[in-house]
């Protein structure tokens, strides 16, 4: 009989759960180590963002685990972004013009606890809690943990160590002091931070702002949103500069210029904040950045998922659903691949690093669009017309962030290719008052529509020159 193969996975977060529940549903034993306590006994304090957006990337990873069912009730739809802007104006910006496409939010924690539950299910995982891994032997391979409790120090050895361990990954960590072979490493912060905050619910639990929308509050140099809760609260997120212009993180030093900047810049949302000096007081200021590496894998017995292999910021929605696709791809080069480790990961980096740097450089770029653009006349008519498109030709037009969100059939480094493209071809068209009021919609979109492949034509080119 064949030997059982035994993978240990390093994280017990939101991909190495999943991942941990889809090696045991693929035959392996799995060993599933965390360094904070068990969430499900335990409060545990993480410092990251306590709900998250939640799309059609992420439910395909967890399709693939058969937990389409069990995530759903744990959803809050939102249809589009509710805009606030400084005069105090409502305004919704749909993210699809078809009624299907929408992004969830979703607890955090309530989803890591449910894929928790359903490792625990699984009598080929078991999980160790409380594990610091302090270095990875990556030939081997085996790693070291110091139990926080005990303070004592094991080595596990298997046939294959994961790191799902986040952006301070251990592995990466070994991985990058390893001498043996070229590792490239780069991380890169933006010049902002953000703390989390929160809208209370109602008297009676119900919400005090609109539920089923992502809102906004776009200033040009600093931004705030707020997604909902099941319990009918708001998680709110204020980003902003760490120590420049006249507010930031650290001007903001006392109760009287944080009241004086919330009433300056964000006046319906502190009337909804009765606990806002409290929060701002206590919770941590964190900071955003992108996080690259290469190669992902070693000596076909070590592999990097999730934030692990590619950190992002938070700004298109896509970190948690990125990692839950890599599980897929993953999935599929195991096989196409089967029993080879090595090949299986080479497969895996070679189709999923240009689409993890694609959607990394699109976090960056919606981050500053949705702080500065957002509310822009040009940006809120385009959006309109992308609406307009998607309602009435909606298997013909696509906006970049439906390609993007929507698309999981669509690579991320397509998705932005054509998105991008698209989205100039459709403001240079609105600049220049090509697009009328006399057009029909049609018109309107088959001239966006030969500007696109114009501009993708021209794009090829150069793109075929470089290479050459």
């Amino acid at each position: 009989m064949k030997k059982q193969e035994h993978i240990l996975i390093i994280g017990a977060g939101l991909c190495g759960s999943l991942l941990a529940l889809r090696m045991a549903q693929r035959g392996y034993k799995v060993s599933l180590m965390e360094k904070r306590p068990d969430l499900r006994k335990e409060t545990v304090d993480s410092g990251r963002s306590i709900n998250l957006a939640f799309s059609d990337r992420g439910m395909k990873g967890l399709r693939l685990a058969g937990l389409e069912d069990k995530v759903l009730p744990l959803c809050i739809p939102m249809r589009g972004r509710m805009i606030h802007s400084e005069n105090g104006g409502l305004f919704m910006s749909p993210y699809s013009g078809r009624d299907h496409e929408y992004i969830n939010s979703i607890s955090r924690e309530d989803l890591n606890v449910m894929l928790l539950n359903e490792c625990e299910k699984m009598p080929a995982i078991t999980m160790y809690f409380n594990q610091k891994c302090t270095g990875v032997a990556l030939d081997i391979p085996q790693a070291t943990f110091e139990d926080y409790h005990t303070g004592e120090t094991k080595t596990h050895q298997a046939d294959v160590i994961m790191g799902a361990d986040g952006v301070a990954s251990a592995l990466r960590k070994s991985m990058l002091d390893h001498k043996k072979f070229l590792f490239s490493y780069g991380q890169d912060f933006l010049t902002h931070g953000y703390k989390e905050l929160s809208f209370p619910p109602d008297e009676n639990g119900g919400y005090l702002a609109e539920k089923n929308a992502l809102h906004i509050w776009p200033r040009g140099k600093d931004m705030m949103i707020a997604l909902p809760n099941l319990d009918g609260s708001f998680t709110v997120t204020l980003f902003l500069s760490w120590d420049e212009g006249k507010y930031s993180f650290k001007s903001l030093d006392n109760e009287k210029t944080v009241l004086n900047y919330f009433e300056e810049e964000f006046p319906d949302a502190l009337s909804l904040m009765p606990n806002l000096i409290e929060e701002f007081n206590e919770n941590p200021t964190s900071p955003l950045g992108t996080i690259k590496c290469s190669p992902w894998h070693a000596y076909g017995k070590v592999l990097l998922l999730g934030d692990a292999a590619h950190g992002i910021v938070p700004f298109y929605g896509q970190g948690m659903n990125a990692a839950f696709e890599d599980i897929v791809v993953l999935d599929k080069a195991m096989d196409k691949f089967p029993g080879d480790w090595t090949a299986a990961f080479k497969a895996f980096q070679i189709e999923r690093k240009e689409d993890t740097d694609a959607i990394a450089d699109l976090a960056v770029d919606n981050f500053h669009e949705m702080k500065a653009h957002t509310a822009s006349d040009i940006f809120q008519e385009k959006r309109k017309l992308e609406i307009a498109f998607e309602k009435e030709f909606p298997s013909e037009y696509f906006s970049k962030y439906a390609l993007v969100t929507f698309r999981e059939d669509l690579r991320y480094s397509e998705a932005m290719r054509r998105g991008r493209v698209q989205d100039k071809a459709i403001l240079n068209l609105i600049y220049d008052k090509k697009i009328t009021k006399e057009q029909s919609l049609r018109q309107k979109l088959d001239l966006v529509m030969t500007e696109t492949r114009k501009m993708l034509h021209d794009d090829a080119v150069v793109r075929g020159m470089e290479n050459e």
